[in-house]
């Protein structure tokens, strides 16, 4: 029976026995593929980065004559902005209180512009009324374009308080 024991431990199986340094080479090679992972998804993601798409700022919102008198909401969600068509004028108001940056609420019932956060009131053409808005409304550049389209040139500025809603281009006469 002594003999049956010593063979039986020296037969080797299918299941071998993990060592020492078996483990530490698993763990090596482990680590340096990870490693290798993270540099070369970082190199292949540099080419790649994150870029937050604006809309432009230069747009066209149609022909002088299809806007009646008062408030059109009809670029509010595209472009955040209000085309006021008076009897002589149109200009183009920006949909964002002067406040917090909150987008007013267009209240035809009422005549006014109002803000949804802190109850700040605005006439129709920008004016400051009621609330904690410390300002008026801003306005944008407006020309016609070669078509005739009313052209919105959004990098331009018109601030009320600094008395520049009558400076060429913060309206359009019609």
């Amino acid at each position: 029976m002594a003999c049956q024991t010593t063979s039986d431990e020296n037969i080797a199986t299918d299941a071998e026995v993990v060592n020492r340094r078996r483990v530490l080479s698993l763990l090596g090679w482990g680590f340096i593929g990870v490693f290798l992972t993270v540099v070369v998804g970082s190199a292949i993601r540099f080419f790649f980065p994150r870029i937050i798409y604006e809309p432009p700022t230069k747009y066209k919102v149609g022909y002088p004559l299809e806007y009646t008198l008062g408030v059109s909401e009809r670029f509010k969600k595209q472009f955040r902005v209000w085309i006021v068509r008076e009897v002589d004028r149109i200009y183009v108001v920006q949909a964002k209180c002067t406040h917090l940056g909150c987008t007013p609420n267009w209240l035809s019932t009422e005549g006014k512009f109002k803000c949804p956060c802190h109850g700040s009131g605005f006439t129709p053409d920008g004016v400051n009324i009621e609330g904690p808005a410390p300002r008026p409304l801003e306005r944008f550049k407006v020309a016609l374009a070669e078509d005739g389209q009313i052209m919105v040139d959004e990098s331009v500025r018109f601030r009320g308080e600094r008395d520049e809603w009558q400076k060429p281009g913060a309206f359009l006469s019609v």
